[in-house]
């Protein structure tokens, strides 16, 4: 939906000033800039952008101001979060994003692209269509320069963990069946961020923030969709670090550990 459409609803008109995109980074700056051209170009850009500093020792808030100072056509916040950890860093961003008012808060990361229409379709979901908590397609970054085999393995990976979640987390407790919700492309309502206790204030190498989240979500509401045509692009360099074996391992329990962490 774009702005000026006839058919936006009061509702919507109301409440898109009200949407963050949270973006939490750590020592980004090689790829940030990417990341920034892809949410300039989206076709709604009623939004906040609160960029969540991690420690970056590098030009990453640097970029982050000039960009916007120069180029970006939504406001910018940029704040700081020195608790290592990709929860602290994306919790302290909703809920500075909801202090100040948003009642929507969306979240990617400093190494995907968001395609065109992602506000636009994730404003659809949690303001007309009424859900509370929304999660996208994850796809590989066509510019990375994908193998042949990269471009078979990679969905085929997700679509085997997205299986094996559902085959074991289930129970009674839940409102819906299990589907990935991956921290680069999920939105959910404020409202129910802070009754789900929001995400856990963790480093990634201790739990991953985006599944605990959705499986807190799962006991509180019906109201929550997976909407495969909300589309990021996501970086494959994990995949090239650890391997595709690894990869399974790593999210399914961190079973495996590499030597260095490159991510909070």
């Amino acid at each position: 939906m774009r702005h000026g459409d006839a058919s936006v609803s009061a509702a919507y008109t109301a409440k898109v000033a009200r949407f963050a995109v949270v973006l939490p980074c750590f020592q980004e700056e090689r790829g940030l800039a990417a990341t920034l051209r892809a949410l300039a170009m989206q076709h709604d850009t009623a939004f906040t952008l609160v960029f969540v500093d991690n420690g970056s020792t590098d030009g990453s808030v640097g970029l982050v101001s000039d960009f916007a100072r120069d180029h970006a056509p939504f406001p910018v916040e940029i704040i700081h979060e020195c608790e290592k950890g990709t929860g602290a860093a994306s919790d302290t961003g909703f809920r500075f994003a909801i202090a100040r008012g948003a009642t929507c808060i969306a979240r990617t990361d400093a190494d995907c692209l968001p395609a065109p229409d992602w506000v636009a379709k994730l404003k659809q979901a949690l303001v007309n269509d009424g859900l509370e908590f929304v999660a996208g397609r994850i796809v590989p970054r066509e510019d990375e320069g994908l193998s042949l085999r990269e471009r078979f393995v990679l969905p085929l990976m997700i679509a085997l963990a997205e299986r094996y979640g559902r085959w074991v987390r289930r129970g009674p407790q839940f409102k819906y069946p299990y589907f990935m919700a991956a921290g680069n492309n999920l939105a959910i309502t404020a409202e129910l961020y802070e009754r789900a206790g929001g995400f856990p204030r963790t480093a990634i190498e201790v739990a991953h923030e985006d599944r605990e989240l959705s499986e807190r979500v799962r006991q509180l509401t019906h109201r929550a969709e997976v909407r495969r045509d909300i589309v990021v692009f996501n970086s494959v360099r994990r995949v090239r670090a650890y391997g595709f074996v690894n990869v399974l391992r790593w999210y399914r329990n961190h079973g495996y550990r590499p030597a260095v962490v490159d991510i909070r």
